[in-house]
């Protein structure tokens, strides 16, 4: 069964680039010019991975983002204008797991989709291992991950840098080594994508964010996981 992604933007014509340059790889693109039409996809199609505008009539991106978010741990890329710091900051607010400036070349975006897709199926593909540091469980079979018993529901990216953290307790990584891991290859964005994911990681986890007992910060440099 071919991936399916759903596009929703509200300029046609770049939908036709972006449905082009998708399918031309193999997938499976259904599109949406609004947020009402990309939610009734997102039910009906169940797809692997949405690409989200941060502006369309009526709700925008940002609100279905979030909305999604309440309930589904579905890998979102959000695009943005350029030069739009806030709308990039809040889409990773709000749950993206990546975002993608416009203009941009239909090679870039489908090389974001690949890595993502990529982080979600070597996760699938992972011999069982189970990460505990007190009360945090990390089950890497089924990319479970608990809090003091409780289900913490984590989008892609922020799995991504949690197992990540996890497969070394104690040593500090970077911002700039937690994006190259993340892509597999040379760093795609910026590092403050990192400093969003990681804030949003804490609110999930930490009793309290403002004095993180699990993520820890390595001023100056990144963040390390607690060591036992």
């Amino acid at each position: 069964m071919p991936v399916r992604i759903v596009a929703v933007d509200d300029e046609e014509s770049l939908l036709k680039v972006v449905r082009y340059a998708l399918e031309q790889e193999g997938y499976e693109v259904h599109v949406a010019t609004d947020a009402n039409g990309g939610a009734f996809l997102v039910s009906e199609v169940k797809p692997d991975l949405l690409i989200l505008d941060v502006i369309l009539p009526g709700k925008s991106g940002l609100d279905l983002a979030r909305e999604i978010r309440q309930t589904s741990d579905l890998p979102i890329i959000m695009l943005s204008a350029r030069g739009d710091e806030v709308d990039r900051i809040l889409g990773l607010e709000f749950g993206a797991d990546d975002y993608v400036t416009k203009p941009f070349s239909p090679r870039e975006l489908v090389s974001r989709v690949k890595a993502i897709l990529r982080r979600v199926s070597r996760g699938a593909g992972e011999q069982r291992r189970r990460v505990t540091l007190g009360d945090l469980s990390i089950d890497s079979n089924s990319r479970q991950v608990t809090m003091r018993g409780k289900p913490v529901h984590l989008t892609t990216s922020e799995y991504g840098i949690l197992q990540l953290l996890a497969q070394h307790p104690g040593k500090a990584f970077s911002r700039v080594e937690i994006l190259s891991a993340l892509w597999d290859e040379s760093p795609v964005g910026d590092e403050r994508a990192i400093d969003v994911h990681i804030h949003n990681m804490r609110e999930k986890l930490e009793s309290d964010p403002k004095e993180p007992a699990y993520l820890l910060t390595v001023r100056g440099f990144g963040y390390r996981l607690r060591q036992e």
